[in-house]
């Protein structure tokens, strides 16, 4: 569970989102937005696609709140996982509601096995102003599951979050100017803990164009890159 929730984090925290409104050039929200983007195996071979689209999106002052929808499809088609969560926007910054890292049908069938769940953390946040050597905020979600007396915690935490540098990155999609971000990946469940790290581009008026996981003592576990969009 606690590689399933890790996972998610990082997913999650490399929303793809297009730049057409003035709350963020990265990170505005329009609604019907799509992106496609195909996950390579440490072997470099397609492992999947993850298809994201902004179902809802409204706008009040400065600020903009949209829902965020999120499909994966294994290799040969067949839907592996699907959620949707939460996306603000408040004077160029986004941030992404932790709670929404916890999918919903997830918390379903927990819920049905009779497991009581509080979740608690810090949202994630991608300001609108990026520099290269400018550092992030951390950001992290805590899930305390409780069931007939057993308890266990599970923490993920984002941390080491650094604009390292300026890139020109080619994909199927395009060629694009981007900011590369890196940042650690921790998880820990009832003291087992796991570590990954991990490398996204964003392009100004594209967002995600490229992602890569690595292991803690440095090998690529998978990569994700943009291979269509619609605004």
């Amino acid at each position: 569970m606690k590689n399933t929730i890790l996972f998610l984090f990082v997913l999650i925290s490399t929303i793809p989102l297009t730049a057409q409104n003035n709350c963020s050039k990265y990170y505005p929200l329009i609604e019907g937005s799509s992106f496609e983007y195909t996950t390579y195996n440490k072997k470099g071979k397609v492992d999947g696609v993850t298809y994201y689209r902004i179902a809802s999106a409204s706008n009040e002052g400065n600020s903009t709140t949209a829902t965020m929808a999120i499909n994966f499809t294994d290799k040969k088609g067949k839907e592996i996982y699907n959620t949707d969560y939460q996306i603000n926007c408040t004077e160029g910054t986004i941030k992404i509601d932790y709670k929404s890292l916890f999918p919903s049908a997830m918390m379903k069938q927990y819920e049905d096995m009779g497991m009581e769940m509080e979740l608690s953390g810090t949202d994630i946040e991608i300001p609108n102003d990026l520099s290269v050597g400018q550092t992030l905020d951390d950001a992290n979600v805590s899930i305390d599951l409780s069931m007939s007396g057993m308890n266990m915690k599970i923490k993920v935490d984002m941390t080491d979050r650094k604009v390292e540098k300026k890139e020109t990155i080619t994909t199927t999609a395009g060629t694009f100017d981007c900011y590369l971000i890196t940042e650690t990946n921790t998880s820990e469940t009832m003291g087992a803990s796991q570590e990954m790290y991990s490398k996204l581009w964003l392009s100004e008026g594209v967002g995600m164009v490229k992602q890569e996981t690595y292991k803690k003592n440095g090998n690529l576990m998978s990569s994700s890159e943009l291979s269509k969009y619609s605004e």
